[in-house]
């Protein structure tokens, strides 16, 4: 029995998150149908971490086990033959058995788009949060130091979540802008269930003015959601990168 690793870059505006669902179309079940179509086996796909309707993938990890004889490095390309354009597989190997994507994973890195205008995207609308109101970025950069390190982040969590432990380190938070867009870069050891979307929307708040910078801090300690900003949509969101 083989264990697979694949490395997928999809594009979540048509699915329903990566966990497979009963009666919804998914990243997960759509890569397994697929394996399944080429391989005639029922495998079951590993994932490092769900991810909502509509967020965006450029380096999800997942496994499966296997007793094909596709030579792994070609598996990848055999599957992308069964797959839509909108979901592909960058590369596949064959790894120790002892590899889970998700236990093994050290940390993930994600990034959200902002476009910072009045008028709507035509091109790349899926992958950006319009937001029309004139936002201080240097303000926002001042924010974000507060996130970085160890912390209680249960202000930062949506409901609707069965995790207990609710502490969780940053490593690093950029703010970049490169004309309209503003672009926020997120790692960490690990991310609640909206997290990043809530932090994005209590920067916001940041830039509009409506909260103080160093006021990030006292919502922290506070572990109160209704004192954080809300819940930006999940079309701006990414995930970048998963560390090993």
């Amino acid at each position: 029995m083989k264990n697979i690793k694949l490395i997928v870059e999809y594009d979540g505006t048509n699915y329903c998150g990566w966990q497979r669902q009963r009666n919804n179309s998914t990243v997960q079940q759509t890569i397994e149908e697929a394996i399944n179509e080429i391989t005639g086996e029922q495998v079951k796909l590993i994932g490092c971490s769900r991810t909502d309707s509509g967020v965006h993938a450029k380096m999800y990890v997942c496994n499966f086990s296997t007793n094909s004889t596709i030579p792994p490095d070609k598996m990848g390309i055999v599957i992308n033959h069964r797959l839509p354009e909108d979901i592909v597989i960058l590369n596949s190997e064959e790894v120790d058995s002892s590899f889970h994507s998700r236990y093994c994973s050290k940390g993930k890195m994600y990034s959200y788009t902002i476009l910072n205008r009045s008028e709507r995207a035509a091109i790349g609308r899926n992958y950006a949060y319009q937001y029309s109101r004139n936002i201080d970025i240097e303000a926002m950069r001042k924010a974000s130091v507060y996130f970085l390190g160890k912390h209680d982040f249960s202000a930062f969590k949506s409901t609707g979540s069965s995790v207990k432990d609710n502490i969780r380190t940053i490593m690093q938070i950029k703010v970049e802008k490169d004309g309209d867009y503003i672009k926020i870069y997120v790692a960490g050891d690990g991310f609640l269930y909206n997290m990043v979307r809530i932090i994005v929307g209590t920067l916001l708040l940041v830039g509009e003015k409506k909260i103080s910078p160093h006021y990030i801090e006292e919502i922290i300690e506070s572990k109160d959601r209704n004192k954080a900003g809300k819940v930006v949509p999940a079309r701006g969101l990414c995930l970048e990168k998963v560390f090993y």
